[in-house]
């Protein structure tokens, strides 16, 4: 009897468990997993470059995306303590014209200051790789909206590209939250991304 029991045991460890025909049929039990861990990090001012994407004024208000307003205050922050240092500032822009005549004037590229235009990935179809050899650039510091547009596939370009990614949080935004956690939680922990990318906070970053 001893033995059938133990045999009953060790079937019911391993049975396959039974999943839903689809997503469909599970996101509403869906549970967020554990926010990764934010890390303190010190890159290489000579060899880092900020990435300042699509602060655009059309996007960027409290109407239209109030999350991208409260990034302002940590991204111009984070501005100033790069350029204080004399580290490298690329800009990109969405649509196909690279000028500030639309982005924020608190954010805008100052003279110098490469500017680039492309859709989600500015990277695709861009010099931003070039400028970025160019200048002997290892690791970047994305910020910009949307978080799951320009940001996501930003990052996860650099990624590819063997760039060391720091995401600060605080300076990314979407439409809602949610679409800001899964950026995060995907670039930290997708395929060819993990090795590569920091999570961290403006604050946590010193130059």
């Amino acid at each position: 009897r001893m033995k059938t029991i133990l045999a009953a045991a060790i079937l019911s460890l391993s049975a396959p468990v039974a999943y839903a025909a689809d997503l469909s049929a599970e996101w509403s039990s869906i549970k967020a997993p554990d926010m990764p861990a934010l890390q303190k990090v010190t890159p290489d001012v000579k060899t880092t470059a900020l990435l300042v994407m699509d602060f655009m004024k059309t996007s960027c208000t409290e109407q239209a995306r109030p999350r991208c307003v409260a990034t302002i205050a940590p991204v111009k922050k984070l501005l100033a303590d790069a350029r204080a240092k004399g580290m490298t500032v690329v800009y990109a822009v969405t649509g196909n014209d690279p000028v500030m005549t639309n982005f924020l004037p608190e954010l805008a590229a100052q003279a110098g200051e490469p500017i680039v235009a492309a859709r989600a990935d500015k990277f695709l179809g861009t010099d931003l790789d070039k400028i970025l050899k160019d200048k002997g650039i290892k690791t970047v510091i994305p910020v910009g909206t949307a978080s799951n547009g320009a940001v996501l596939y930003t990052a996860t370009g650099a990624a590819f590209r063997n760039y060391d990614v720091l995401l600060p949080i605080d300076g990314m935004s979407g439409n809602n939250a949610w679409s800001e956690q899964i950026v995060a939680w995907q670039l930290v922990n997708g395929p060819g991304l993990a090795d590569r990318v920091k999570l961290t906070k403006s604050d946590m970053i010193s130059f």
